[in-house]
């Protein structure tokens, strides 16, 4: 819908801004807020900011993943309600004002209203909506020689509007209850795309080891999670039909071992359930080099060691040719399984089921070989192998549209939240008349 816009406007001066209202002000960063440098109290919890905008105590949000410093030197105080620049992650969208007392590292500009006419949440806002439209990265390419810092030296000096202080609360008041609105219906696509991709898996899980002739005759498997099996399929340990490879990486100060027209995969590689190219290509020296071997298409490619094990297990098949990094297997079963019924095999599992193959105590999260190589697969015929892999073709592809729908869902309402405060933070909507009946998303 369209939303009213202010009567008369004016040149603010800036580019990045544009017009104004024609009653707002520009003053510098600066002469409306107090760099604070307070001494921080021991007992108090360290503070971050988020590049989602949230300014918390760390441990409301996660407890590792942060590098600590051991005598933090220079930290200061934080208090409730200051607004706060992480002047490293600043371009990211690392500003806004913190909901807790505490303490922070020395990095983050914490400042002060220097009157009772500044909202520090509406600063909040538009200092974040000038990070994520580019403006910090904008600086980078001038003064700062491509640095993404955005310290009080600068920030202090940057131009900014200052409607009147009522006209400000009722824009923060506005964006908090529009993209409220917003943020519910994304966590509502969200919690579907979760639903739809349980039910994906159920679907894979249910045909890979039960098949698809419910009154079919059952065995049991003997295996805890397996259960009842068709009763003419068989049982064996993947070590028993499939071998494995491994992979390596080139020496990176060689420059013969790079650039060839061997595809080389890694982990970040394993977007897509078909790999046909690669980030990197190595030469036949690479391959040499690194004690790798070129692999044949059609093997089932595992990821076996990688951060990105604690989120998901990539899968996937190799159509073309490749090497592959030492984070990866490539197993041939081609024996007893299609290669890609083995894949549906990997996805249909749950992930505390795969993460039996791992290895026990290690720092990194990672797959086991030998546990993968011993652990039982159930084989039906080959051409019963066929059927499921169609039927399971033909219903995920349902689930699959249905994601994309919620995930192109997902992007507009961002597009829409991001304009809003765009628009209101900078004077280009009026929302002072504005009620929650009179706006929809």
């Amino acid at each position: 819908m369209s939303l009213p816009q202010y009567l008369e406007y004016k040149d603010s001066g800036e580019s990045w801004l544009g017009d104004v209202p024609d009653h707002w002000e520009i003053y510098r960063l600066k002469f409306l807020f107090e760099l604070m440098k307070r001494p921080p109290e021991e007992e108090n919890e360290i503070v971050t900011a988020f590049r989602d905008g949230e300014v918390t105590l760390r441990t409301n949000r996660r407890v590792d993943g942060f590098t600590n410093s051991i005598k933090e030197i220079g930290y200061q105080g934080v208090r409730k309600g200051d607004l706060v620049i992480h002047a490293m992650d600043a371009f990211a969208g690392a500003i806004g004002v913190s909901d807790s007392d505490g303490k922070s590292t020395p990095v983050y500009s914490v400042c002060c209203p220097r009157n009772d006419k500044i909202n520090t949440r509406y600063y909040g806002k538009l200092l974040r909506f000038m990070a994520l439209s580019g403006f910090i990265n904008s600086l980078a390419k001038g003064i700062r020689e491509r640095s993404t810092e955005f310290r009080w030296v600068e920030a202090g000096n940057v131009s900014i509007p200052l409607p009147p202080f009522a006209e400000q609360s009722v824009i923060v008041d506005f964006l908090d209850r529009e993209t409220g609105k917003i943020d519910m219906l994304v966590a509502e696509q969200e919690k579907l795309i979760t639903l739809l991709k349980e039910k994906r898996q159920a679907i894979i899980s249910h045909a890979i080891t039960k098949g698809l002739d419910p009154a079919a005759p059952k065995k049991n498997s003997g295996i805890e999670w397996l259960g009842e099996v068709p009763e003419h399929w068989s049982l064996k340990r993947l070590g028993h039909f499939a071998s494995s490879i491994g992979g390596g990486t080139p020496s990176r100060d060689i420059l013969e071992f790079w650039g060839g027209g061997i595809p080389w995969i890694t982990p970040k590689d394993m977007k897509s359930e078909f790999l046909n190219e690669s980030e990197e290509t190595i030469t036949e020296l690479g391959v040499a080099s690194s004690s790798a071997s070129i692999i044949n298409s059609n093997h089932v490619l595992l990821v076996m060691r990688s951060g990105i094990l604690r989120h998901t297990i990539p899968v996937g098949i190799n159509l073309v040719s490749t090497a592959i990094n030492q984070d990866i297997k490539a197993i041939d079963v081609t024996k007893e399984l299609e290669p890609t019924y083995f894949l549906r095999f990997i996805q249909g599992l749950n992930r505390e089921l795969l993460m039996e193959w791992g290895k026990q105590g290690a720092t990194v999260e990672s797959l086991e070989t030998k546990l993968l190589m011993n652990s039982y697969v159930p084989i039906p015929p080959r051409e019963e192998q066929h059927d499921i892999l169609r039927f399971i073709n033909r219903e995920t592809s349902k689930m699959d549209a249905l994601v994309t729908v919620a995930e192109n869902a997902i992007v507009l309402l961002k597009e829409r939240r991001s304009a809003l405060i765009s628009a209101a933070v900078t004077g280009k909507i009026d929302v002072r008349s504005l009620t929650e009946q009179e706006v929809t998303v």
